[in-house]
Parts: C-alpha cells; structure tokens; sequence
C-alpha cells in the first residue's frame, strides 16, 4: 500500500471514527466481531468463516470485504460496516480528493462474499496474491469488523499492536493523572 493517498484516506477514516460520526450503524446488535481464528485456506482459496462472524451479520448471507486501508489485509464486515463507510464517504462533497481516495480504496475493492453450505467463503485470487495468502490465515475481530491476514504477517504485527496498546494505556493514565493548578493557588 505505499499510495500516501490511501494511507491518507485511512487516516480521515480514522479520524472521523474517533469524532464520532458514520458510527451508528456499526456496533449494532448482534454485529460484534471478536477473538483471533487460524483457518486454513484450502486449494480453492476458501476458509470457514467462524460460525461467530456468520451469526453476527445473520440474516444477511455473507460479508464484505475490500483491502484494508489501514493494514496490509483483508477488511470486512456485514451490511453495518459496508453502511458505515458509506455514509463516511458520503460526508465527503463530490470531486474532494479523499472522496475519491475512499471510493476507489473501499467501494472499488469491495467484493460482496457469500458463505456457501459449509459457511465457507471464497477469497478472491487478487486479495490472496496481494496479502500473500496461501496456507494459513488468522482472522482477527475488532468488534465493528474484522482483518484476514497471512498467519506471519499477522505474528510479525501482534507484538508491536500489544506494545502500542501498552503504550496508549500507559499515557492515558498519565494524562488522567495531572491535574491542572488553579489560577488561585
């Protein structure tokens, strides 16, 4: 991913997360993702979706999914989240750069998965060959959505994530803990 636009457009994403807009369609019930899976990718590129993720977009018969933005992955989700980035985009006027940075990113890259008897979902060649998915991938939730990536590239990440969250918490605490002195005093 080394178009800064998109990495840009990753960041607005981010941002807008945190400001709190486009998030109400994203946490509603029964549309949690959590734990970490390894499954492995047969010679069809197909995986078990965990039966966690199929009940959690019930009724709907399949997820979304598109190349991260933020990560060197697969992204998805179910309908919540293809409505989320949606109204996300939609917040952006038409022509505006990171619009179109998001539009390409997300909805050009998006592929709508349906599971099939066995819940199996079927990854497209091109996402395999990009993220170097061939044997073994885990699936990492993260409640709103959730990532496919190669079992090593997922292992080289984690511990920088858990140092990172480490970290966060750490200033956090940091933050809470000074307290401001009063002009009187």
């Amino acid at each position: 991913m080394g178009d800064g636009r998109v990495r840009g457009a990753g960041a607005a994403v981010r941002s807008a997360w945190r400001a709190g807009s486009s998030r109400s369609g994203f946490t509603r019930a029964g549309q949690v993702f959590i734990s970490t899976f390894e499954k492995q990718l047969d010679n069809k590129r197909r995986i078990v979706a965990p039966q966690e993720f199929r009940a959690a977009v019930a009724p709907f018969d399949g997820l979304f999914c598109f190349p991260s933005v933020e990560a060197d992955c697969i992204e998805g989700g179910g309908k919540a989240l293809f409505d989320s980035y949606a109204a996300l985009i939609d917040e952006f006027p038409f022509g505006d750069p990171t619009r179109t940075a998001l539009e390409t990113s997300i909805m050009g890259g998006m592929v709508q998965l349906s599971f099939d008897t066995a819940g199996r979902i079927t990854l497209p060649e091109s996402f395999c060959e990009m993220f170097g998915l061939t044997d073994w991938v885990t699936i990492v939730g993260l409640r709103d959505r959730f990532q496919i990536w190669s079992r090593d590239a997922f292992q080289a990440r984690i511990q920088g994530q858990r140092e990172a969250a480490r970290q966060a918490l750490v200033d956090r605490a940091r933050q809470r803990a000074v307290k401001p002195i009063a002009a009187n005093e």
